[in-house]
């Protein structure tokens, strides 16, 4: 039978389309979410779906959401990565009930959770900042602005890609994304003697050059971990986000680079001149501050120029580098000081956590455009 606790937020939405639809989640920390009758019910996470116990756990859960919605869903929505154990999930899902299987961008999704919680059904500018999620061209997502309605969105701006030597190792290494950073910087041959101790540092510069197992990515999580990288702050981590967080508690008053950030001609954000003061072996705590402040100021200035241009005065703030309390404070307090309208999670976890209710607040918006 199903247990409440396995609840995480439960809540009622006004203007919300009546039709029973479930949000699958993606791959960490995989959660489900049903929707129906303006109430909707997020579960607690299953967990990371890689292992068998996990997949099994998640399986249980699936269907304990489902005795909870009452009814037969009309939309099973997913992740768009076509090989998550979540997105299989789905699709079967969706064949033994005959419902439509929605596949659903990543960052809309988170978007559409701040909104779901929120119960804004108007427009709003989305920042979604976290590790990865795969975009509509298979490109690796994750420093995004959006301009979200419903089941819809647009990519309005990205954060300036990055390469990632290595593919997702980089993820675990920070020390790789700080390399990557000194071969933007045209300082590729600093690479082997600054990072002497890493094992591949000798031969990162040639394949950085060569752009070799090198995906470029717009990651705010592999932003932050090139800052980590160049301060020396965990060059290699035990676990994704170990490095991100260290940072984040050596801060104790954040300072703006004036200077620190350019927006390019394609709309991206470029942090690059900040990354340049940071290579210049910069003690961590002060580069904890000077990135922090640097970074929230940059993306309220990018952001509070979309909202300008784009007549929407609502922004809403979700991805898991929103657990970041220093970047959220900055980012929320900047774009409020601009007059804008700030939403950020209070019940639903900023992160994967909450992307099943995202999910299925996009599936309702477009059960209503089947009827």
């Amino acid at each position: 039978m199903f247990d409440s606790e396995s609840v995480a937020w439960e809540g009622t939405i006004a203007g919300v389309p009546p039709a029973p639809v479930v949000g699958m989640g993606a791959f960490l920390k995989a959660s489900v979410a049903v929707l129906g009758d303006g109430r909707a019910a997020l579960s607690q996470p299953a967990g990371d779906l890689g292992a068998a116990e996990t997949r099994a756990a998640y399986d249980a859960l699936v269907p304990a959401m489902l005795e909870r919605l009452g009814a037969a869903p009309v939309v099973v929505a997913h992740d768009l990565h076509p090989d998550f154990h979540s997105t299989h999930a789905a699709r079967a899902l969706a064949d033994r009930t005959g419902a439509v299987a929605l596949p659903v961008q990543h960052h809309h999704a988170h978007i559409a959770a701040v909104a779901a919680e929120h119960g804004h059904t108007g427009p709003l500018l989305g920042l979604a900042l976290d590790g990865f999620g795969l975009g509509p061209g298979h490109e690796s997502w994750g420093g995004e602005l959006l301009s979200v309605s419903g089941a819809t969105y647009e990519r309005l701006a990205f954060l300036r890609r990055l390469p990632q030597p290595g593919g997702d190792v980089a993820a675990r290494e920070p020390w790789r994304m700080a390399a990557a950073v000194l071969h933007l910087l045209r300082r590729t041959d600093d690479i082997a003697a600054r990072f002497a101790d890493q094992k591949h540092a000798a031969m990162l510069g040639q394949i950085l050059t060569r752009r070799v197992n090198c995906p470029e990515t717009s990651s705010a999580g592999r932003l932050f971990d090139a800052a980590c990288g160049l301060l020396g702050v965990h060059p290699v981590a035990e676990f994704e986000g170990q490095a991100p967080m260290a940072l984040e508690r050596m801060v104790t008053k954040p300072r703006v680079m004036d200077d620190g950030w350019a927006i390019r001609s394609d709309g991206s954000l470029d942090l690059l001149p900040l990354m340049a003061v940071l290579a210049e072996n910069k003690e961590p705590e002060p580069g904890a501050d000077l990135f922090h402040g640097t970074l929230a100021a940059a993306l309220v200035d990018w952001t509070d120029r979309a909202a300008e241009a784009g007549g929407v005065r609502t922004v809403g703030l979700s991805g898991g580098c929103f657990f970041n309390k220093v970047l959220t404070a900055g980012v929320r307090d900047g774009l409020m000081a601009r007059g804008l309208r700030v939403l950020t999670h209070r019940g639903v976890s900023p992160g994967d956590p909450g992307l099943s209710l995202g999910q299925a607040w996009i599936a309702a918006h477009h059960a209503a455009a089947l009827v």
